[in-house]
């Protein structure tokens, strides 16, 4: 359907704040909610008070055909009234103009700074009046900085709170502030200049009213133009003007994108959807963001690429009715991880096969035989993917080609000639992407980043149960708040002899308390004062957890040596740990 040509008309702030107080304006249940920080909004309060332009918003009239389930502006009123306009594009600016103009942030308050009335020193000293946010933080059921909330206090620093600039009338606000904030100018009868003085006092207090007003002024009548589609604009054609228009700083991304087009086919809210998976099964975005998860295991059900593309691709009305065949493999994919040792993104090696995993359980039966048989693919599928190379680039297209394999095996497809699919025909799994072998393991850098052996190799010891040299407690998704990442071969020790500590097979996840104590002791010493408090067989069996050999790790005895005899025995007693463990990993994978 063809729109007329449609012309910005203009409308003052005065006019949008009565119309969101009313809640004849709403927001459609598609669009993403607040997303502009502290800054963005400051910034836009400096452009209203210098009556500087802002842009264009677009809004759909709504008519007895109300096309989209809608919600209303964050901290708007909730009237029931009846809604005449949906904002396309523009609530960024207009939630952020009411949210200010009222002050109900949390913790960010704002001011209009206004350089005349600032007898500060050490204050702001802008150049012009301009916005300014203050940020809070909590200290003892109180809001501090203190002086934030103290009228005097903030005008001795040339700041207005933004909130007595709202549209309406709100005179008994501003007196009471005003008197507030001179009340350090009261006169006191008995002072010899009375007379004198309190003509200074009225003086400041009109020039603080002008300024109020005046500034006032130009909020009430800040233009802020809009285009209107017609209420007879068809809902698709409206979704397509607001996702090519969208004006945002912060661009629409892809899951915004699609978050419109369910909403226009379904007529379902993925956010509302998304936010139930997550109250049932919290632990599942500890793996990955939980909308990024939705996208890609959507896009591998419908045999697409988990890509922009093929998620751009794949039908929104297919995505919704397998939605519970979603859930369930996002559950089961989050179970099946944890089963693994691996409990969050942090230590996850790649997330490449979490979308994989999460589709091929909607094809595993819950329980049986055949249950078994199939996690144990997909055990050898995840380690595999983790110590060969597989997943080191194009992951999103890898990732397709060895789920339809799998899935094939799964559901015993047979080839086009007749025999039936094996393990070997699955990428990760052919001659081509061998198991990284133990000269490689050797030079396998820090795992704190994004380095998959290295996490990789972490894992194994995590899968283990990576028991705590100390407390002996397991690893576990809330034990690993307290777990740092240990050098075993103290960093300072091994810097003293200038060899690079930062290698995975030096690396192992212990308590914070645990990793003090240690310190830069060499591993003998730390060893003997673990035995002090346990067995010698206790603390071997939690040394093996982390998949270190206690023979290769009680070197120490570096007293009493020159520098170069000491350097040169540190470096054959690491070498040796390091060739052992690699061994000993080789082993595990």
């Amino acid at each position: 359907m063809a729109i007329k040509s449609i012309k910005a008309t203009d409308r003052e702030l005065e006019e949008w704040f009565r119309k969101i107080k009313t809640g004849e304006i709403k927001l459609p249940r598609f669009q993403r909610y607040e997303a502009w920080d502290r800054k963005r909004i400051s910034s836009i309060l400096s452009v209203a008070v210098n009556n500087l332009p802002l842009g264009i918003t677009l809004v759909l009239n709504v008519g007895e055909e109300v096309k989209f389930v809608d919600r209303y502006l964050e901290s708007a009123p909730e009237t029931n009234g009846r809604v005449t306009e949906h904002l396309l594009d523009g609530q960024q600016r207009l939630t952020a103009f009411w949210r200010m103009m009222h002050n109900n942030y949390e913790w960010e308050t704002y001011f209009v700074y206004v350089p005349e009335f600032d007898n500060v020193d050490d204050s702001l000293h802008f150049d012009e009046i301009t916005g300014y946010c203050q940020t809070r933080w909590p200290n003892k059921d109180r809001k501090f900085p203190l002086w934030a909330d103290k009228p005097n206090e903030c005008f001795n620093r040339g700041l207005l709170p933004s909130n007595l600039l709202k549209p309406g009338d709100i005179q008994v606000e501003i007196d009471d502030w005003i008197d507030a904030a001179l009340q350090s100018e009261k006169i006191d009868e008995n002072d010899v200049d009375y007379a004198k003085s309190l003509k200074e006092y009225f003086s400041n207090k009109e020039k603080l009213k002008a300024k109020i007003v005046e500034l006032r002024e130009i909020i009430s009548h800040y233009n802020l133009p809009f285009l209107a589609l017609p209420e007879t604009t068809p809902k698709e054609t409206a979704l397509n003007v607001f996702i090519n228009m969208n004006t945002n700083s912060k661009p629409l991304s892809l899951y915004d994108i699609i978050v419109a087009e369910v909403e226009g086919k379904k007529g379902e809210s993925l956010h509302d959807l998304e936010n139930d998976i997550d109250v049932i099964y919290p632990k599942i975005k500890n793996y990955f963001e939980l909308s990024g998860l939705i996208l890609m295991t959507s896009a591998l059900l419908q045999d697409k690429i988990p890509n922009q593309k093929g998620m751009l691709e794949m039908d929104k009305s297919v995505m919704i009715e397998k939605w519970d065949k979603l859930v369930y493999g996002l559950k089961e994919m989050a179970i099946f991880m944890e089963s693994q040792g691996i409990y969050d993104k942090q230590r996850l090696p790649t997330n490449a096969v979490l979308a994989v995993i999460a589709s091929l359980y909607t094809h595993i039966p819950e329980s049986g035989d055949k249950r078994g048989a199939l996690e144990l693919i997909l055990k050898k599928y995840i380690w595999r993917a983790f110590f060969t190379e597989r997943y080191e680039n194009s992951t999103a297209s890898r990732a397709f080609g060895d789920y339809k394999i799998i899935k094939n095996i799964f559901n015993n497809v047979n080839k086009e000639n007749g025999n039936k699919y094996k393990l070997e025909d699955v990428p990760v799994f052919s001659n081509e992407y061998k198991i990284v072998d133990k000269e490689e393991l050797k030079i396998v850098k820090w795992p704190k980043g994004e380095n998959v052996l290295g996490r990789a190799i972490l894992a194994i010891t995590n899968y283990l149960g990576a028991y705590d040299f100390a407390d002996g407690q397991r690893v576990s998704r809330e034990h690993l708040q307290k777990r740092e990442y240990h050098h075993i071969y103290p960093d300072a020790l091994l810097k003293e002899a200038e060899i690079d500590s930062f290698l995975a097979l030096n690396c192992s996840l212990i308590t914070n308390t645990t990793n003090r104590s240690i310190g830069r002791k060499d591993p003998l010493t730390y060893l003997e004062e673990r035995y002090n408090w346990t067995s010698k067989d206790v603390v071997n069996h939690r040394l093996k957890s982390h998949v270190i050999q206690i023979d290769e790790l009680a070197n120490g005895g570096y007293e009493g040596l020159t520098e170069d005899e000491k350097n040169e025995k540190i470096k054959n007693d690491f070498e040796k740990f390091i060739d052992k463990r690699a061994s000993l990993i080789s082993k595990a994978i």
